[in-house]
Formats: C-alpha cells, sequence, structure tokens
C-alpha cells in the first residue's frame, strides 16, 4: 500500500512551498515521493520546483476537479506501472475541490494499492481575515477546501499580530472541528504529522458545497514578453492598477539590468521577486475571474 496525501489550498495560499518541504522529508528519511501536480493556467510554473528525481505528472488548465477524474486514474495508473515510489502527493489548483479530486483516487482499478491518509489544505490567514472581500462563489470554495481538510495549516501567521493569529485559530476550530490545525509560515510541516493521519476519509457527498470553476468565471491568461523589458517599479505600477479580481500571478518578467528574467509571484496584493539563474521563457500566468478583460495595455 502507498500512502497518498491530497494538497489542497486556494490561489497564493502556500502549497507549493509545503510541497517542496514535504518532498525533502520524505527524501531525508528515505522514502521516494511522487507528484500529480495540477495547474490552472497553460504553462507549468509550480511543477518546476519538483527535482528531477522525483516521478512527477502534469495536469495543466484546472483538470483534476470534475471532468479530469478520468485523466487523473490515468496518471496514477501510469506512474503505478512506470515509477517507483513509497508516497504518492497529488496537489491540486488553487481552484479545485479537494472531494471531487478524490474521486480519481478511489478509482477500482488501484484502491487497493493506495491507502489515503488526508486532505491537508493551506489556508492563508490573512484572506481567512478578509474573506468576505471575495466574491460570494470563490468565498464558498476556499472554505469549503478549509471544510474538508484533515490537517488545516493557518500559513502566513507572520503577517499577522498575535491578536490576529488567535482569531483565525479559533475561527478555523469553530469551522472546521475535526482537523487539526497548525500554525505556520512558508509551508512548513513536520513530517510526522502527516503520517499521523488516518483519514480512511469518510466524506458524505451529498453535502458538498458545489462551487464550480465555470460559475466563478476563474480562469487564466498568458501574458507573453517579447523583448520589452521593465524597472520593478514599473512592473509594480502596473500591478496596482490591477482588480481585485486578479487572485495569483506567476512567471518570470524581464527587468532591465538583470540578466535572465526575474521569478515573480504575485497572491492577493503582495509580491515576491527571486531571482533566477537560468535563462526561462519571458512569461506571466494570470489567474482570477473574469480574467480576460484584464487590461494589460503595454504589458503583452
Amino acid at each position: 500500500m502507498k500512502d497518498v496525501y491530497l494538497f489542497s489550498g486556494f490561489l497564493g495560499s502556500g502549497k507549493t512551498s509545503m510541497l517542496t518541504d514535504v518532498i525533502r522529508q520524505l527524501k531525508e528519511k528515505g522514502l521516494k515521493p511522487a507528484v500529480i501536480m495540477n495547474e490552472l493556467g497553460k504553462l507549468p510554473f509550480d511543477s518546476q520546483a519538483v527535482e528531477e528525481d522525483v516521478p512527477l505528472k502534469e495536469m495543466l488548465e484546472g483538470c483534476i476537479c470534475c471532468s479530469g477524474a478520468e485523466k487523473t486514474e490515468a496518471q496514477i495508473q501510469s506512474l503505478l506501472l512506470d515509477s517507483e515510489f513509497d508516497v504518492l502527493i497529488i496537489e491540486t489548483t488553487g481552484a479545485a475541490h479537494p472531494v471531487e479530486a478524490l474521486d480519481a483516487v478511489y478509482s477500482p482499478i488501484f484502491a487497493e494499492q493506495l491507502n489515503v491518509k488526508g486532505i491537508v489544505t493551506v489556508a492563508d490567514s490573512k484572506l481567512w481575515l478578509n474573506r468576505e472581500t471575495l466574491t460570494p462563489q470563490v468565498r464558498t470554495l476556499f472554505m469549503e477546501q478549509i471544510r474538508h481538510a484533515h490537517l488545516l495549516l493557518a500559513n502566513k501567521t507572520d503577517l499577522l499580530s498575535e491578536a490576529e493569529q488567535a482569531k483565525v485559530v479559533y475561527e478555523l476550530q469553530g469551522f472546521n472541528p475535526h482537523a487539526f490545525i497548525l500554525q505556520t509560515t512558508n509551508g512548513r510541516v513536520p513530517l510526522h504529522l502527516l503520517e499521523s493521519l488516518t483519514a480512511t476519509v469518510q466524506i458524505d457527498k451529498q453535502n458538498i458545497i458545489k462551487a464550480p470553476i465555470s460559475s466563478m468565471h476563474l480562469g487564466s491568461r498568458l501574458v507573453e514578453f517579447d523583448g520589452v523589458h521593465f524597472t520593478q517599479e514599473q512592473f509594480e505600477d502596473w500591478v496596482r492598477t490591477l482588480p481585485d479580481s486578479v487572485y495569483r500571478m506567476k512567471g518570470y518578467v524581464p527587468i532591465e539590468g538583470v540578466k535572465n528574467p526575474m521569478l515573480f509571484q504575485y497572491a492577493y496584493g503582495m509580491v515576491q521577486w527571486l531571482p533566477e539563474y537560468i535563462k526561462m521563457p519571458a512569461k506571466l500566468v494570470l489567474i482570477g475571474e473574469n480574467i480576460g478583460i484584464v487590461n494589460v495595455i503595454g504589458i503583452d
């Protein structure tokens, strides 16, 4: 039996940071991880965080949930046939409902080979406090991901005061009294907490509140920078003009005076720049609601 963890969490919550750290811990323990990674955009930015020696299956454009269950089954079957691994981690897109994503894992084809340990949800603590600013459909999905967790990470606590941290934990515990809640920064979770999960995943699918991507108008947009460069200040000035319906951006931005395009990440008003030591394609993925009408004049 191979242990399976399903990593859930809204866009920009810190799932990929958690994933890379868990992979490190598994390797240090002598275990071989495999990963199925689902992304909403057309480019596999998050999967670049997974080291080459880890078996990886990528599924782009948010296809793990709902209609993508058969594709996920095929990916799992392929891993079981072709790869040696001890632990399988499925990281869903931030727009996926975790329970719907579990459907594929319970395929009768290989159910006897897999031991589902549980759903691990990373929640952005600051976003939890500001959840009323989300549209109703997005807020529903955000809270559903939290409600079905077996282990819940209250992430980014370093951005909150002590009183705010206490408020987040109190409210999360009241909302999901069955989950163990861990306060984290950078999605760091001790491996023993994951291993102690014993979810036989008793989930009442009759009571799942649906928030399908189609009703949320949630989508992605790929922007390519063809021979243009910006200063970081110019680029961040543009970012500040974006509507609140842009939840997440990730990509590589060409910056004046810098050899390689820099890794740029954005989530809920916060930006991060990281130097990139190899030349990556100068492209950016935007994720949000009604993303097609976002003004990117001067960018694409």
